[in-house]
């Protein structure tokens, strides 16, 4: 409908990462000028962790982790803290499941992360990113974001 009426389109890449790039395609394949865009603009939404050491951020990432893991059961859950290993909370259907939620996430250091910023740009050809971050602890959601905000300007 977005396409149809020549307005900008936003997709929740992080709750439907399956039907991203489709639903892109749709969206261009489908798009009219109007009085708001002469052409397509898409805002993607991804998770990002973020961390000065790739280890560090796949750690912080297992907070993400719980909570997909929790809500595939049926529990939502807010925020939990990171755990060293995610193997003694989940089977392997139930990592599969999280693997298939998050695979569009961004996950490393800042040469990581910046690069799989990138690679993600480039294979959906979005205007604008919107970053959401699981991260438990504050301190280290607000270096994730001075990361990203970093791998995004370079």
């Amino acid at each position: 409908m977005a396409g149809i009426l020549g307005l900008p389109f936003s997709f929740a890449g992080h709750f439907a990462p399956g039907n991203m790039m489709e639903a892109i395609k749709l969206y261009r394949d489908y798009f009219r000028l109007s009085q708001f865009l002469e052409e397509p603009y898409v805002l993607l939404a991804v998770q990002v962790v973020a961390a000065d050491e790739k280890l560090e951020a796949q750690r912080l990432a297992t907070s993400m982790y719980q909570k997909f893991l929790l809500l595939t059961r049926g529990q939502p859950s807010p925020i939990l803290p990171p755990v060293n290993n995610m193997d003694d909370l989940w089977n392997d259907n139930g990592r599969r499941a999280v693997e298939e939620q998050l695979f569009t996430s961004i996950i490393g250091d800042p040469v990581g992360v910046k690069q799989q910023l990138h690679e993600l740009i480039e294979k959906t050809d979005s205007d604008e990113i919107l970053a959401q971050t699981e991260i438990f602890d504050h301190k280290a959601r607000l270096r994730s974001y001075e990361i990203l905000a970093q791998a995004a300007v370079n």
